[in-house]
């Protein structure tokens, strides 16, 4: 596939053009929330969870959300799955599409059916990879395009089946450094022709499409990515992000964006944060 950049803007153009758009998003309070197993290197088992705060915290986002006039649709959790919270991975949905997760690991298995069983509900056939794919955790839609992370969960022969579904194209980009497990965690889409991301958790060759793509991209440090500071979401000119992610969000007001910081470090101990909450529906 030819990769075409994304037109460059002068500075003063780039920081008036910054328009929010209405989003409509779906999220799964963290009812059930505690860390039961490690399936990535954030989780510990002797980590204590505090419900409570884990509840409020959410609510602050769901509330930032809905005061930026966005839509929230609130998903049921079910108990015996404590990482139903990380409403992203459940699947991506495209105008009429909807692709529901295929987990890697046989701990989240059964959140697919409890995703699918609300796409259902909204009129949606959800539709099955033969493939892992963990959802918005690695496929970002950009535009008109859909990056798509491979390398510790998603198989990037779900891509092809991805493409296919959705009727976009697809670009492959692979992860290096299990910190960064999925693309969410090291990516963020700010607007159609924007992204945020950490170069040291891709391959060369990743990087390079992401240059080719994105030549005006912000990258982001080390402090503000170790804090998942790129699980971000952006509505094109709010961008809600880690309140820790100080530095990322003086890079966001210097290129226009206006962030928005909120406290889910309880959300963290599962190895998620802003985005791992919020599942977008792109119509």
């Amino acid at each position: 596939m030819t990769i075409s950049p994304v037109a460059a803007a002068p500075d003063g153009d780039r920081t008036a053009s910054r328009r929010s758009r209405t989003r409509h998003y779906a999220m799964t309070p963290p009812t059930f929330f505690a860390v039961e197993y490690a399936i990535n290197p954030w989780m510990d088992t002797d980590t204590v969870v505090d419900t409570a705060l884990a509840l409020a915290q959410w609510e602050t986002l769901r509330r930032t959300y809905t005061d930026l006039g966005h839509t929230v649709d609130i998903i049921d959790p079910v108990a015996g799955l404590p990482d139903m919270v990380y409403a992203a991975n459940g699947g991506l949905i495209v105008d009429d599409t909807a692709v529901v997760a295929r987990f890697a690991y046989p701990q989240r298995a059964a959140e697919a059916d409890a995703y699918a069983a609300w796409m259902a509900a909204r009129g949606y056939r959800p539709a099955q990879t033969r493939h892992v794919n963990e959802g918005q955790g690695d496929l970002l839609v950009v535009g008109s395009m859909v990056l798509a992370g491979f390398g510790f969960r998603t198989d990037r022969r779900a891509h092809d089946e991805i493409a296919d579904l959705v009727g976009r194209p697809v670009i492959s980009l692979e992860l290096v450094d299990p910190r960064f497990y999925h693309l969410d965690t090291a990516l963020a889409v700010l607007d159609d022709t924007t992204i945020a991301y950490y170069p040291p958790a891709f391959t060369d060759e990743s990087r390079a499409t992401l240059s080719a793509l994105f030549p005006d991209a912000i990258e982001v440090g080390t402090a503000d990515a170790y804090v998942l500071g790129l699980n971000a979401v952006s509505d094109g000119c709010h961008v809600v992000l880690p309140a820790a992610a100080t530095g990322f969000a003086d890079q966001l007001v210097a290129d226009g964006f206006q962030p928005v910081g909120v406290d889910l470090s309880e959300l963290l101990k599962g190895g998620g944060s802003i985005k791992c909450c919020t599942l977008e529906v792109h119509s």
